[in-house]
């Protein structure tokens, strides 16, 4: 009876699992967190997280007999990139009217491949910046599920706002009855969507401050939430432990966000030396989408964006270039963020080349879409950064984009927690 119970507990015992092990090799690495570039790298990783960072030549720790071996000779290896504002849900193919003529659940559809797209472009992280239906949030549980191949997702859900801004539904008449998610007025409402939104599944909260370019009957510059109800939001979001990001435009609207203590501002298209030093002495990041204006006014007549939405971007695509610029040389924090959905989906790397363009040195611009997006993101730990410790997120290009910065438009290698996920070598 002895050796029968002993044999039952070995045939039930869980057997221990061996650690997947990978190891990395390239020519060059960009570290971005000294700011400067490592020769021979050798990046270990372990279980998915990296476990040690060293270059070739150094005594490697054991590693096991079956340890799957990267090779990247000839290319330069830079963490995965963060993209700080994302519409997964969102089709730049479809806008206006035309997004009519699906049935509410085609958006949700699609945004799976919409996240294939945005991974395999190098992004190894997005920021949701937004979606109905909570379909962000489905799409982060479907991801960390293995259901479907996408890069980490930290979700809005729903964007708040005010009845008739920019996060409403203006497009239909008043006998659809139409209205946007994450509506509220005053303090108190606002304050219950924060808590929805979090009961829901988002882990990020975003707030509608100002009109906006895409939306109907709304102006960029006009300033939607009063600071008093932008600080309500932002009391209750950081008492929950969330983040808040603010779309805003105007130059009213995106100082009331920063006073009202605001993590991030997005597009910040009409910022004042006031709002940049405000922006500055509050610590408070600036992700402004210099990329996509090129896109939406060549493109958005053909794909059904309304007369309007064109005029009001011809009026602020240049001033947030422009702005991109001011805030720079005064000193803000500046983040990486493309609104990818406003235009087509794993574009984004394109944008590298614009913010040099306007200002930055290339090691600045890849720090907005890594260690910079990763400490506003307060995902230091995880993401960010080719270090011990963090996710083993990392992609590859076939040359130095530092001295050529475009090459991020179309990396070659990406790799996900240490699995290959995307290879064009």
């Amino acid at each position: 009876m002895r050796r029968f119970l002993i044999l039952v507990v070995l045939l039930l015992w869980p057997s221990v699992a061996t650690a997947q092990t990978v190891v990395v090799r390239a020519d060059r690495m960009v570290d971005v967190l000294s700011g400067g570039v490592v020769d021979a790298p050798v990046v270990v990783i372990t279980d998915g997280r990296i476990s040690w960072v060293g270059v070739q030549g150094d005594t490697l720790p054991t590693l096991p007999d079956d340890a799957q071996r990267i090779d990247l000779a000839g290319h330069t290896l830079l963490p995965g990139l963060i993209d700080m504002h994302v519409h997964l849900d969102a089709n730049a193919n479809y806008a206006g009217y035309r997004q009519l003529e699906f049935t509410d659940q085609f958006w949700t559809v699609q945004a799976v491949t919409n996240a294939r797209t945005m991974l395999d472009a190098g992004f190894t992280t997005i920021r949701s910046m937004g979606a109905s239906g909570y379909s962000d949030v489905a799409l982060r549980q479907a991801v960390d599920e293995g259901l479907i191949v996408g890069p980490r997702i930290v979700p809005a859900g729903h964007a708040l706002g005010a009845t008739g801004g920019h996060c409403d539904n203006n497009i239909l008449p008043p006998s659809y009855g139409a209205s946007g998610g994450g509506v509220g007025d005053g303090p108190q409402a606002l304050i219950r969507l924060v808590r929805e939104q979090r009961r829901y599944g988002a882990e990020v909260i975003k707030i509608c401050a100002t009109g906006g370019v895409m939306s109907r009957n709304t102006q960029p510059g006009q300033q939607q939430l009063s600071e008093e109800e932008i600080r309500a939001v932002v009391d209750e979001a950081h008492r929950l432990g969330l983040r808040v990001a603010a779309h805003a435009h105007g130059t009213e609207g995106i100082r009331a966000a920063i006073a009202g203590g605001v993590d991030t501002v997005e597009h910040v298209s009409m910022i004042d030396d006031e709002g940049i030093r405000m922006a500055r002495e509050n610590g408070v990041w600036l992700t402004m989408d210099i990329f996509l204006t090129d896109w939406l006014l060549a493109e958005g007549e053909r794909v059904g964006l309304l007369p309007e939405n064109l005029d009001k971007e011809r009026m602020v695509g240049q001033a947030q270039r422009d702005s991109f610029r001011r805030a720079l040389r005064g000193g803000a924090r500046m983040i990486f963020g493309t609104d990818a959905g406003v235009y087509p989906h794993g574009m984004g790397g394109g944008q590298f080349a614009v913010m040099v363009q306007y200002g930055m040195t290339p090691m600045q611009a890849i720090q907005s879409a890594t260690s910079n997006a990763a400490e506003a993101l307060d995902r230091s730990d995880d993401v960010g950064a080719i270090a011990v410790g963090r996710y083993g997120d990392m992609v590859a290009v076939a040359g130095d984009p530092l001295t050529e910065i475009g090459l991020l438009a179309d990396v070659a290698v990406v790799i996900k927690g240490g699995e290959i996920v995307r290879d064009r070598r």
